[in-house]
């Protein structure tokens, strides 16, 4: 996506890092350019204003759900076993949380290996 005009900022960076800033997980210098960005392309402030949208749309449909304690322990048991992973460089086989973990409780995925 482009308007075609030249950018400080590629389009494909700024795309590449539209949920970052849509989570506020970005320094502060990072995001100026990426409002920088938006003001000078139509494209990417449209593709911002959408995901935007479907965020708020997200919230104000799920954001009332508690996450359950259980699938919540697993899932970050499983980021844990990720991270110490990957500090030691070793690859190791990696835990499920599975569509019967998750039922009821609207999540019906499975998060599957990606080691």
């Amino acid at each position: 996506m482009s308007c075609g005009d030249p950018h400080d900022t590629e389009c494909g960076e700024v795309l590449d890092h539209l949920y970052e800033f849509l989570d506020n997980e970005m320094a502060e210098g990072d995001c100026a350019k990426l409002r920088v960005h938006f003001e000078e392309c139509s494209p990417c402030l449209e593709k911002y204003g959408l995901e935007q949208a479907i965020k708020a749309l997200i919230k104000r449909s799920c954001g009332c759900d508690d996450t359950p304690a259980d699938l919540r322990g697993k899932v970050l048991a499983r980021i844990d076993s990720i991270r110490s992973g990957q500090r030691s460089g070793e690859s190791r086989p990696v835990a499920e949380v599975t569509a019967e973990d998750t039922a009821g409780h609207g999540a019906a995925s499975t998060l599957a290996a990606s080691d």
